[in-house]
């Protein structure tokens, strides 16, 4: 299975978030969208980071400050690691495992065209074994 079967099921839609954004509305967005991560961009097109719930807390922990009131780009992760729609799933679940990532923007000719999560590739994997598991069960019981 490849990436691009994932965004076919899911869609394409990536939640976005501009750079000069505070992260007072970085919060707001993720708890609306009820998601983990936006991907942080200037045009919708191209990524200049992503920003998640875990950059957020790391940075509570960090200055226990007025967090709210500064801008996305001091504290979104970049670069960003990234895969292509034709990239295999267990490729990426490797590279989510090594580089304890839960989110990799789908980037096509240098143009972002969707977005995978962890719970993308898991459902999609478990998807995958129960059809093998299907086929296995047809081809013993017909004998």
């Amino acid at each position: 299975m490849h990436i691009v079967d994932i965004l076919e099921a899911k869609g394409a839609t990536v939640a976005t978030i501009h750079g000069d954004a505070t992260v007072g509305d970085a919060i707001a967005e993720l708890a609306r969208r009820s998601i983990g991560a936006l991907v942080v961009t200037a045009d919708g097109v191209h990524i200049d980071g992503i920003v998640s719930e875990r950059d957020i807390v790391r940075l509570l922990d960090r200055e226990h400050g007025s967090l709210t009131d500064r801008p996305v780009r001091a504290i979104m992760s970049s670069p960003v690691h990234t895969c292509g729609p034709g990239d295999e799933v267990e490729a990426i679940m490797a590279t989510m495992t090594n580089r304890r990532v839960r989110h990799l923007p789908v980037v096509s000719d240098g143009v972002m065209v969707g977005l995978v999560s962890i719970g993308d590739v898991v459902k999609s994997r478990i998807r995958e074994l129960e059809e093998d598991h299907k086929i296995l069960v047809e081809y013993i019981t017909a004998r």
